[in-house]
């Protein structure tokens, strides 16, 4: 419709004319109908259905808060540390604002972590939402960068030395590794240079896609509607008058209501660590970072943040024993995949790709498969769609073994995010040794373990009518 053939807005109310004369020179009404007014929701989102709204309401609090901290901030490798100590120190309200954004990191890790698992138990990744997920994944990408350039800019001993590990495991990639590693740094050591790049990254760049791939996300969760607890398609049933599902609610004033609730519910959790517990005991900000970066004095120990953890694990995990058990998984995986597909074509190809895996593991050093591991365990989640193989799509109608698996994956993440943040004993080695077997077997069975399950048949209607 032209602007000028547009209706004005309708209903009493003040800003009336000034909505219509906007509205004739911007789509403002009809997005407002078509992404809230007029959306129609599934009507049984529950409790795990908040934590994508409280991932965009963080993507904002960081956002703001970001600005702010960037008004007194240097990135100067001589006054970073002294500028965040003026901002906690000097600057009126400074301390909460530095405190709610470094708390604001580890709260959208949890809030995203949250919104993934709830994806994972409702099997919101399932067609015809893999572009929606594969959209979200790249948000989760975007994010762990951010955190990771962000990381360094208060240039405290454990920033400094936590950039410094990291940057050097990109060495570690056969043939382009130590060129990489300089071109990263902008230098041969973490330095003024890299400071000054990570932040254009961190305040810049990087905020700018992942704010791209956020509109993009919400998009085409819009396209193909919202996925419910029962994982039933409710476009399949609508009113023959007047094209609506049977099953739904629009989402203004239903959920944002209900999502207004859970954001209060939030900033009272969230006020109570940012003004009683900013530190959350070293999870969320390490004692060492609250020293100035030193070149010449290594920490006793270097951990990423929680939210790296467990994928840092399973760096640590990859020794040079363990590469015989990678091996003997390698031959395993193959014969499982050779007597499971007839296509000639996928068994000679799985099995010249385990010949090259087997052959890089006798090449390659330990510490080039562990960030290989480390790159393909947040990698791998892309796949899920294609994974998993079960009839249904909730895990309200799954089976016993789809239920004991991913209780299974939720207590290894666990344990290996624990084992990340300590330092390396023998123990504790075979620990995250066993962990990153269970993690990647829960991935890599999957087509087999969610075929066989016995699942119950999913509804043709929401279920609680």
């Amino acid at each position: 419709m032209a602007a000028a053939e547009k209706q004005p807005v309708t209903g009493a109310g003040p800003f009336n004319d000034l909505l219509t004369w906007i509205d004739q020179r911007f789509p403002l009404m009809d997005l407002w109908y078509s992404h809230l007014a007029k959306y129609h929701a599934p009507k049984n989102f529950n409790f795990w259905y908040y934590f994508g709204s409280l991932a965009l309401f963080v993507l904002v609090l960081q956002i703001v808060t970001g600005i702010f901290l960037t008004m007194n901030y240097k990135p100067d490798a001589a006054q970073a540390f002294a500028s965040v100590e003026y901002i906690m120190r000097e600057v009126p309200w400074g301390w909460w604002i530095r405190y709610m954004h470094s708390t604001g990191a580890s709260f959208f890790f949890i809030c995203v972590y949250l919104h993934m698992f709830r994806g994972l138990l409702y099997g919101s990744y399932r067609k015809p939402r893999e572009l929606l997920w594969i959209v979200g994944m790249l948000i989760f990408l975007c994010l762990m960068a951010e955190a990771f350039f962000g990381y360094l800019l208060p240039w405290g001993q454990m920033s400094y030395w936590g950039a410094q590990v990291i940057v050097n495991l990109f060495g570690a990639i056969p043939w382009i590794g130590p060129d990489l590693a300089i071109w990263i740094r902008g230098d041969y050591v973490v330095s003024d240079a890299t400071l000054n790049r990570f932040f254009a990254f961190h305040v810049i760049a990087v905020p700018l896609v992942l704010l791209a791939l956020v509109g993009a996300h919400l998009l085409a969760l819009h396209e193909v509607g919202s996925n419910n607890p029962d994982g039933v398609e409710i476009k399949n049933a609508k009113d023959p008058k007047t094209g609506i599902p049977l099953d739904s609610v629009p989402f203004h004033p239903y959920y944002t209501v209900k999502d207004s609730f859970g954001v209060a519910v939030f900033l009272i959790v969230f006020s109570i660590v940012v003004f009683f517990a900013p530190e959350f005991g070293g999870y969320f900000l390490e004692a060492n970072n609250f020293i100035a970066a030193d070149p010449l004095k290594t920490p006793p120990h270097i951990a990423p943040v929680w939210y790296f953890t467990p994928y840092y694990s399973i760096l640590r995990a990859t020794t040079e024993n363990f590469l015989w058990v990678l091996a003997v998984g390698v031959v395993a995986m193959t014969a499982l995949i050779v007597l499971s597909v007839k296509n000639p074509r996928v068994r000679v190809g799985v099995c010249v790709l385990a010949l090259l895996l087997l052959l890089g593991f006798y090449y390659f050093e330990a510490k080039v498969w562990g960030v290989v591991l480390m790159g393909v365990s947040v990698m791998i989640f892309f796949l899920l769609p294609w994974l998993d193989r079960s009839p249904v799509k909730s895990i309200r109608y799954k089976g016993p073994i789809t239920k004991a698996a991913i209780a299974v994956f939720v207590v290894v993440f666990f344990v290996l995010g624990y084992l990340g943040t300590q330092a390396v004993t023998e123990g504790r080695t075979l620990a995250a040794q066993i962990g990153t077997t269970l993690y990647f077997l829960f991935f890599f069975l999957m087509p087999w373990w969610s075929k066989i399950d016995k699942c119950r048949p999913e509804p043709h209607r929401i279920t609680g009518k």
